[in-house]
């Protein structure tokens, strides 16, 4: 597309086909040797495009950065989103959003396509905190609204949806990390585990947490 001309010279508008093409390329790049080798060269060179296209889309390298975690946290979201469908109830669902991030570590389909990028992740949260901000408020997402849901029907008592949500995920991650530098943990021991600390913690009855577990204990048996 083009816009009203400068000084001149046409202006050509973002093309979303172009910015898919370097985003592609840029998650590649991210996928297979890790932030530290996307550089903008390095991103034409993959997608066959010029300087002036990619300027025409992203402002900077860190722009791009972010917007190539951001797209890989959109897909994640969904893919956790799935795994939430069948909960009938915030504690479920909730429950169902740890087991879907567990599966960075115990699931081999999973983990060796998005261990690497979370690992990344993790690594500029830390760096530049402003880069993937935007990509974990995507993936816990999900979780804050089933967390704000519980609270108004006074399922989860005395919370911070957003504040609980990281908690939550500190909590997984740890576990996930664990088993990345082990490989001895048990699915069935950590699920329970951490099923269990975190429902407890959002202050569900020992009733329902136990309800809730010995159906996924049923459901993996069956």
């Amino acid at each position: 597309m083009e816009s009203s001309s400068t000084g001149g010279r046409k202006k050509l508008e973002p093309d979303p086909r172009i910015r898919i093409a370097i985003l592609s390329a840029a998650s590649k790049i991210v996928r297979e040797e890790g932030v530290g080798a996307l550089g903008i060269a390095a991103v034409l060179s993959r997608s066959q495009l010029s300087t002036r296209a990619f300027y025409r889309h992203f402002g900077s390298k860190d722009e791009l950065v972010s917007a190539v975690f951001l797209d890989m946290a959109r897909v994640e979201k969904l893919r956790l989103r799935r795994r939430m469908t069948a909960a009938s109830d915030p504690a479920r669902a909730v429950a169902a959003w740890v087991d879907g991030r567990l599966d960075l570590a115990f699931n081999e389909e999973i983990r060796s396509d998005l261990r690497k990028v979370s690992l990344e992740a993790q690594t500029q949260m830390f760096a530049a905190p402003e880069l993937v901000g935007a990509a974990y408020d995507e993936i816990l997402r999900p979780l804050v609204e089933e967390l704000r849901r519980g609270s108004e029907l006074g399922l989860f008592t005395e919370i911070d949806p957003d504040n609980e949500a990281r908690s939550i995920h500190g909590v997984v991650w740890a576990n996930v990390e664990r088993q990345w530098a082990t490989a001895d943990c048990d699915l069935s021991d950590v699920r329970e585990r951490v099923q269990r600390f975190c429902l407890r913690g959002l202050g569900v009855s020992s009733e329902t947490i136990n309800a809730v577990l010995g159906e996924r204990v049923s459901a993996t048996t069956t």
